[in-house]
């Protein structure tokens, strides 16, 4: 299902980049490519699909979506179902009623793109993984919720893991690159228990122009987008440093939770895809930890033209290769190539975790104050008190005293300087 416009040249060209011309092989699983809804599923041959199933497809592996619920539908998810639970505080307990009127069929669509059985016939939808079982945990997104999202996916993680998860599909993001400290702990708790989580990278499409959490989270694989000739997606996939690998985002087709086949693109879809190669890995390598089943998926993709340092914004490490992910030959890595969230936590959450020192200053000794002057006791306002005579009477009689008698003293020299003047006869 190529776009129209596109070259001949090119067509050939993505033709061979994606393998589509496989040589015939026995059929692996009951599989009628002449089938239109298997026949719309080019990644099975783009992604080298088919051709791992010659040696897995899937069993012994548990892959948990945490998506919106996979619907109860018979023949592609009532035997692949072997478990569930809702978190978001509106669904059913066993996590199978699709929660939300918008978003409802969205955990049906990625569970039938992981692990959807397909018919007995070899006719209709099948998924990557086949025979791998799956975990059913419902979400709510916004209004379909009554538990707080950031909470409802700590839940679900911790609730994965301890119900035998191998694998966590995550099909959504939060168009945010930070994430609430919850997840600190939930994500740590599935890599300790050796579990590979797959995030999609988001869509432009639906406003998501930046790589938000959880596919930020270090140690998560990231997904991005590509078209149906290997070509970055614009509109289904973004781009950013954190995706490590690229698979098919356009074209996709979904079971419905009713049971009906539909066309939907994203990397809502691209995640499953490689999920369930996660799974495929695991099953033919048991003993393979989760940090070397990422290795495998990076270090065997197809590299694309054009790419430049590794990873790369668009394709990660390239396109997914399912065939050479089961069966090449790949060095044994210790550490998870997506990097370390306990030491993304010890560095950037080092300030928030650190006690404060206790203040060891001792408390400074203020000596008491003397005590107040007792009380004295009233009097009359016309009597004079002692303070009165002490400090208004007795010095204003000091400097009264003196200076009437020098008046007087002026008054009675300056009579007699008259007097004498008088006396005198004029010349």
């Amino acid at each position: 299902m190529l776009r129209s416009g596109v070259a001949l040249a090119t067509i050939v060209a993505s033709v061979l980049l994606l393998g589509a011309t496989a040589t015939p092989t026995p059929a692996p699983v009951p599989d009628d490519p002449a089938d239109p809804v298997r026949a719309a599923e080019y990644w099975l041959d783009g992604a080298r699909i088919r051709d791992a199933w010659q040696t897995t497809r899937g069993d012994g592996v548990t892959i948990a979506v945490i998506d919106t619920g996979i619907g109860k539908v018979p023949g592609v998810f009532d035997e692949a179902v072997v478990g569930g639970t809702d978190v978001s505080g509106t669904g059913t307990p066993d996590g199978r009623t699709p929660v939300g009127a918008i978003d409802g069929n969205h955990g049906s669509w990625v569970a039938s793109l992981a692990a959807g059985r397909g018919a007995a016939d070899g006719k209709g939808m099948i998924g990557v993984a086949p025979e791998a079982d799956l975990l059913s945990i419902s979400v709510g997104f916004g209004a379909a919720a009554a538990v707080p999202f950031t909470e409802q996916v700590a839940k679900a993680m911790r609730w994965a893991v301890d119900h035998g998860a191998d694998i966590i599909n995550l099909s959504f993001t939060t168009n945010t690159l930070d994430w609430d400290r919850s997840w600190d702990d939930a994500f740590l708790y599935a890599f300790e228990h050796d579990v590979v989580v797959v995030v999609a990278a988001g869509n432009r499409g639906s406003g998501t122009n930046i790589i938000g959490a959880p596919a930020t989270i270090p140690g998560v694989l990231t997904v991005g987008g590509v078209d149906q000739t290997g070509t970055a997606s614009i509109e289904a996939s973004t781009q950013g440093i954190t995706i490590g690998i690229a698979a098919p985002s356009e074209g996709l087709r979904g079971v419905s939770a009713d049971g009906t086949v539909v066309p939907w693109s994203g990397t809502s879809g691209a995640a499953p895809i490689v999920a369930g190669i996660a799974a495929l890995i695991r099953s033919a390598h048991p003993e393979m930890d989760a940090a070397n089943v990422i290795n495998r998926i990076i270090k065997t993709a197809i590299t694309v033209p054009g790419m430049g340092k590794l990873p790369d914004p668009l394709y990660g490490y390239g396109l997914v290769d399912a065939e050479a992910a089961v069966t090449g030959d790949v060095a044994t890595v210790s550490e998870n190539p997506m990097g370390d969230l306990a030491e993304w936590v010890r560095l950037y959450r080092r300030a928030e975790t650190v006690p404060q020192p206790e203040p060891t200053a001792a408390p400074v000794e203020v000596p008491p104050l003397p005590d107040a002057d007792a009380p004295t006791e009233a009097g009359s306002p016309l009597l004079p008190s002692a303070d009165s005579l002490r400090y208004g009477t007795l010095p204003l009689i000091a400097l009264t005293v003196p200076g009437i008698l020098i008046g007087l003293g002026v008054t009675a020299a300056a009579r007699r300087i008259r007097s004498a003047r008088a006396r005198t006869p004029h010349s």
